[in-house]
C-alpha cells in the first residue's frame, strides 16, 4: 500500500491550491483520511480529517478556507485550500488509516510530503 501526494507549490497570499493524494495497492478498507502539515522546528499537526462516511474535522485556523473532499471509489483524498495565508506555508502530508486485509489491523500510512509556500 502506498500513498502518493501531489499539488503543492508556490502561491501568493489570498490564492488557492489543491492537494491530491491517491492510495495504491490492495486494501480491504480505508478508514479516516487526512492531511497534516509540518514546519521546521515544530511538530506535525493535523489540518483536516475525513471519515469513511464523510464526517470532517478541521483545525480552527483553516475553517472556512480549506475543505477535504474524498472519493471512496477512487481511494483519493484532496485538500482544497482557499484564501491562503503565509502561515499556511508548510510541508503537507496525506495520511490514511488502512486495513490491508480483512483480518489485519488498521494502521496509518503516509504519503510523501508536498511543499506549500504562500508568499505575502
Amino acid at each position: 500500500v502506498q500513498l502518493q501526494a501531489s499539488g503543492g507549490g508556490l502561491v501568493q497570499a489570498g490564492g488557492s491550491l489543491r492537494l491530491s493524494c491517491g492510495v495504491s495497492g490492495s486494501t480491504f478498507s480505508i478508514n479516516d483520511m487526512g492531511w497534516y502539515r509540518q514546519v521546521p522546528g515544530k511538530q506535525r499537526e493535523l489540518v483536516a480529517l475525513i471519515s469513511n462516511v464523510g464526517s470532517t474535522n478541521y483545525i480552527d485556523s483553516v475553517k472556512g478556507r480549506f475543505t477535504i473532499p474524498r472519493d471512496n471509489d477512487k481511494n483519493t483524498v484532496s485538500l482544497q485550500m482557499n484564501s491562503l495565508k503565509p502561515e499556511d506555508t508548510a510541508i503537507y502530508y496525506c495520511n490514511a488509516v488502512i486495513k490491508a486485509r480483512r483480518f489485519s489491523g488498521a494502521i496509518p500510512y503516509w504519503g510523501q510530503g508536498t511543499q506549500v509556500t504562500v508568499s505575502s
